[in-house]
């Protein structure tokens, strides 16, 4: 499969054209760190899968490499919209996007990828960018309608981390004022929650179970694995600190939600098999991880009138 380098003197970032545009390495120069999370399994072609089995519903997992993704138009679970059949996650993680290059200076190096999706009328892009001196990765992507139907979407950025970076004790910081919404309450039509969750205080929510999990600790390896979804930022932005900090900022009017999961060897059977030690923090549109049928029901999908195109910035940082 083709791979991208962008590289500064802080930062070298690994894309993948062929799979989905996916960030595979996100490299700290001066303390030799990579942020990205890869799984035991390794990196596998999905485009090998496709060709016999354009229909099997868990392309996603059996072809998850770690890293980070785009999901677009479907998230979670499959699910059917209008027609069109959606793998877990799908569609354009495992589609083929083109690349081009356009910046390629000392001041800064930029690579613009752009994909249509099959199954629905969308076209996306996103340009991926270092600057001079800077320990960031900064992204403008856009999810466009083609068509002229009002359509929706859920659109979210499937951020994971991992050993070496992730360990026990490190810290999640939010904005003050959100909320968790536990993965087992009711959404109602509109968005509004059935069940309201408690104001982020570095809060105690139910694990599955039994006990109690505090979601601004990461835990020890055989923690209970979970899902809560994270709302209410007035800023898009969260913080993982530890020996260096890792920083992502978003348009959190755009992407209204947190999806926040975590696995920590709990899970002995597929995918896992007890090798997985991770926390997911995806800023995402539209939940729970049910499907785009239920986003459109519980009214958290996002609409895109005909021929509208989103666009969503974004800024992943080193803090060291």
């Amino acid at each position: 499969m083709r791979a991208v380098t962008l590289e500064n003197e802080r930062l070298r970032v690994t894309v993948l054209p062929d799979k989905g545009g996916d960030v595979i390495e996100f490299l700290h120069k001066p303390t030799d760190t990579d942020l990205v999370w890869l799984t035991p399994r390794g990196l596998r072609d999905p485009r090998e899968h496709f060709q016999g089995a354009p229909d099997d519903v868990a392309p996603f997992a059996d072809y998850y490499e770690g890293g980070w993704q785009d999901v677009f138009p479907n998230g979670g679970a499959p699910s059917e919209y209008r027609g069109a059949r959606l793998a877990q996650h799908g569609e354009v993680f495992a589609l083929p996007w083109e690349c081009e290059v356009v910046a390629d200076s000392p001041e800064e190096v930029a690579v613009r990828l752009g994909v249509r999706t099959r199954r629905l009328p969308y076209r996306m892009e996103k340009v991926l960018r270092l600057r001079y001196g800077a320990a960031a990765l900064e992204i403008e992507a856009s999810a466009t309608n083609e068509s002229g139907q009002r359509l929706h979407a859920m659109w979210g950025q499937h951020i994971v981390f991992g050993r070496p970076f992730l360990h026990p004790g490190a810290r999640i910081r939010l904005p003050d004022g959100v909320t968790v919404i536990p993965h087992d309450v009711p959404i109602a039509p509109g968005g509004r929650r059935v069940k309201p969750g408690g104001p982020w205080q570095w809060p105690v929510v139910p694990a599955e179970g039994g006990g109690d999990l505090d979601l601004s600790v990461v835990p020890e390896p055989g923690t209970p694995s979970d899902i809560v979804y994270l709302t209410g930022f007035s800023e898009g932005w969260y913080e993982i600190t530890g020996e260096i900090g890792f920083r992502v900022e978003w348009d959190a009017a755009l992407l209204p939600y947190l999806w926040m999961w975590q696995e920590f060897g709990a899970t002995t059977g597929y995918p896992w098999w007890g090798e997985a030690y991770t926390v997911g923090l995806e800023p995402f549109a539209g939940m729970p991880t049910n499907g785009l049928a239920t986003a459109v029901e519980n009214g958290t999908a996002l609409v895109l009138e005909p021929y509208e195109t989103k666009v969503l910035r974004l800024r992943a940082e080193v803090v060291a």
